[in-house]
């Protein structure tokens, strides 16, 4: 797909400032053909816009926002990846989404929760954005975050 930044746009959309690593690693790596991204979480603006289990009831984060927290850290790894690219413009396809929902134990909507990351990523690249995945709840996630997700990226070659 050609002129990422043009569909971004159109989409409302724009990369946010790479999250700073909370830890030893680095938010992207490229090797040969491939970006890795880490765990990327929901920030806007530097903080988390909620924290806690997801879950229906009182004191958890709904489900339906949890959707949206996950399409905001596959933007987020989106970000990461473009800090190791020339382009977003060089992603061939989306490979795999791997999502975490720190979740209530009696919750189990995990997939729906992180179809926000999958189908934010198949409104940025068309058919290029269908890709293998995994949504895994957990008992917490850092920073008490409610989803967690990272993507894999095949890359035009480098020049």
């Amino acid at each position: 797909m050609a002129d990422v930044a043009a569909r971004l746009a159109e989409l409302g959309l724009a990369l946010p400032a790479v999250a700073t690593p909370a830890g030893a690693y680095v938010p992207a790596v490229r090797t040969g053909s491939y970006v890795y991204t880490a765990g990327q979480l929901p920030f806007v603006d530097g903080a988390l816009p909620a924290t806690g289990k997801v879950g229906e009831g009182d004191g958890l984060v709904d489900p339906a926002a949890a959707t949206e927290y996950a399409a905001t850290s596959a933007l987020n790894a989106l970000a990461a990846a473009a800090s190791v690219l020339d382009s977003l413009d060089d992603v061939v396809r989306v490979v795999k989404v791997t999502g975490f929902v720190a979740s209530d134990p009696a919750f189990s909507g995990q997939p729906g929760v992180i179809n926000g990351a999958s189908e934010l990523l198949g409104r940025v690249f068309g058919d290029a954005g269908i890709h293998a995945r995994s949504a895994v709840g957990v008992a917490v996630l850092p920073l008490d975050s409610p989803v967690e997700v990272e993507i894999v990226l095949e890359v035009r070659p480098l020049a």
